[in-house]
């Protein structure tokens, strides 16, 4: 089967859902209503099964561009051909309810005549239900209904003439120079929005545009750090406030492989750095809606991650009849990682927290009481085994990056509650964390391999030790720490790719095959570079980097050693350390051409 590659696609969205868009302009995959409910077209798992909205120009020699405009997720698909010029606008309306949906494409003939193909076939849970279609009543559009009646009932107002099919509707359209053909996807359900595209258009044009205007970076790399944060918004619940970390599930990060997993849920560690790139960019209502989240949803029992809505069950299944894209199996729904124990959060969170106190959030005190519970379950829990930030399979472990998180949790804590004067135990909190640096900085030190390791009284490297400076628990300077960065970069870089770690050096995770490089480590390692002072390097590493993004600036969860995009996609992980890399190399070359005037 022919399956359109993972980086061949762009995304648009409504803040409650979003939809993959194919280069040829086929929506690829699109769950209904929001992020984390079944999938409505699935064909970038199943090509044959999946699901579709497909336009398809039949020109000859056709050749395809595809683009933003500019501070928007507003997308043209555009079709080049002998016959002229053809062209499709996406976009969703920014929905003020999670019921609120719609999808408005426009087909336009650009210069030229031309015959396009429509096939629209919607396959209900997980594609486990086909559709039925009837035509409304009054000629003005068709209905298309989950045959079990679990997933709302889709309505498409167009004036093309389809032809209603046993799974869905089928037609051939002649677009002449100078015409336009609208469809609009929708809810059969209220029937907010009017089938005039303009209006629409120009509504969410202008969100997005007066959105784009608020971000306050002005370095290099302005454009991608824009698409990055644009992206970051797409994936973030208007209703809700919570992130996902990415967009899609089942995506695999090594073809054929079984490392296929749903990320289209709320970690706490993926969001926490997500709000770091908000507030960063100037971004601080995102942040006060993701804290109003964490308060109602996780102080009282912290877990790694959740659903959009803060439920806590998310239990991991197999969807066996998808083939999963180019035939890796098996596609997974929920995520089992769910209940695992990880340390490394609530350092992660409690950073977060302060810096939303530094950009000037509220910290009651009644938040101030919930923060000291969670700061005394670590005084009490820091030594606990855990599954690491990787979330590995194969056992807890003492991990570096969960045990440094642990400190941070304590030192940030400690600075939030001396910066508002709040109360809590000095001598208690001070002792324990310093008694943490104490024991990670002798040790976990291994003298044999030269380097902090992935674990305490492990012989394997991980990138997640390049984190250690990012979170401020030694200096970018410190002896111990260059000599693991230089570890890091003799064994596990190919040229300005990262990997996590290499199962051939001793690494295990519990899960079958080696992965690909991890674009997040590949980000870390540019801003690594800035912060030892190696600056030219590390902007040639951060544009080689960028060249591996898809034609829209966007970027999946791992590169791999063909340079295809693999995993799951748009990645947050990957956007939110792009947009870090480029803050720190912009900063230190701010800060060296000061020194040198």
């Amino acid at each position: 089967m022919a399956y359109t590659p993972i980086e061949d696609h762009a995304v648009i969205g409504n803040l409650h859902t979003l939809a993959l868009v194919n280069l040829s302009g086929s929506i690829d995959f699109l769950c209904l209503p929001r992020f984390d409910s079944p999938s409505v077209f699935g064909k970038i798992l199943d090509d044959k099964k999946g699901g579709c909205f497909t336009f398809f120009c039949e020109d000859e020699d056709i050749r395809y561009k595809q683009l933003y405009l500019p501070g928007t997720n507003i997308l043209l698909t555009r079709y080049l051909s002998k016959t002229g010029i053809a062209e499709v606008t996406d976009f969703m309306p920014i929905a003020n309810a999670e019921q609120d949906f719609a999808i408005y494409r426009r087909l336009k003939g650009v210069y030229g005549d031309h015959q396009i193909r429509v096939d629209i076939k919607p396959r209900f849970d997980y594609a486990r239900q086909t559709c039925r279609v009837e035509k409304r009543p009054d000629g003005t559009g068709y209905l298309m209904h989950d045959p079990a009646g679990e997933q709302p009932t889709l309505l498409l107002l167009t004036s093309a003439d389809l032809e209603i099919k046993e799974d869905g509707l089928e037609g051939m359209i002649s677009l002449r120079h100078g015409e336009n053909m609208d469809f609009l996807l929708t809810l059969a359900e209220g029937e907010r929005h009017e089938p005039d595209f303009m209006p629409a258009f120009k509504k969410c044009r202008d969100f997005w545009s007066s959105w784009s205007s608020r971000c306050n970076y002005d370095g290099p790399w302005k454009e991608e750090v824009l698409r990055s944060v644009l992206t970051l918004k797409l994936l973030t619940s208007k209703r809700f406030g919570s992130t996902v970390a990415a967009g899609t599930f089942g995506l695999p990060e090594t073809i054929g492989g079984e490392r296929n997993w749903d990320y289209r849920y709320t970690w706490i560690r993926d969001s926490a750095f997500t709000m770091y790139a908000f507030l960063r960019l100037g971004y601080t209502e995102e942040a006060e809606a993701f804290m109003v989240w964490i308060q109602d949803k996780c102080m009282d029992s912290l877990q790694l991650m959740y659903g959009v809505d803060g439920r806590k069950d998310l239990e991991e299944i197999s969807l066996d009849h998808l083939e999963g894209y180019k035939q890796s199996q098996p596609v997974r729904i929920g995520n089992g990682a769910y209940d695992q124990t990880q340390m490394d959060i609530y350092g992660e969170l409690i950073d977060t927290i302060y810096l939303y106190n530094e950009s000037g959030g509220s910290i009651t005190r009644e938040f101030w009481g919930e923060i000291s519970v969670m700061v005394d379950f670590v005084i009490e829990n820091w030594r606990t085994k855990d599954h690491g930030i990787w979330e590995v399979r194969s056992g807890k472990q003492r991990f570096l990056h969960s045990t440094v998180c642990c400190w941070v949790a304590l030192d940030r804590a400690m600075t939030i509650g001396d910066d508002r004067s709040l109360p809590y135990p000095l001598e208690k909190w001070r002792t324990v964390r310093d008694e943490i640096y104490e024991e990670i900085y002798d040790g976990f030190w291994n003298e044999d391999l030269q380097a902090y390791p992935q674990f305490l009284g492990s012989e394997t490297l991980d990138a997640s030790a390049l984190l250690m400076p990012l979170l401020r628990f030694v200096s970018s300077k410190e002896p111990r720490w260059l000599k693991t960065f230089e570890q890091i970069e003799k064994k596990l870089t190919a040229d300005v790719l990262v990997f996590r770690y290499k199962q051939e050096d001793g690494a295990t995770d519990g899960l079958e095959g080696e992965e690909s490089s991890f674009t997040i480590c590949s980000f870390w390692y540019a801003e690594c570079l800035a912060r030892i002072g190696r600056i030219d390097e590390a902007t040639i590493v951060m544009q080689k980097l960028l060249g591996y993004g898809n034609h829209v600036g966007l970027f999946s969860e791992e590169i791999g050693i063909h340079g295809e995009q693999l995993g799951n996609f748009p990645q947050a992980f990957s956007h939110l350390s792009l947009i870090s890399a480029a803050f720190q190399i912009d900063k230190q070359t701010r800060n060296t051409n000061a020194c040198a005037r």
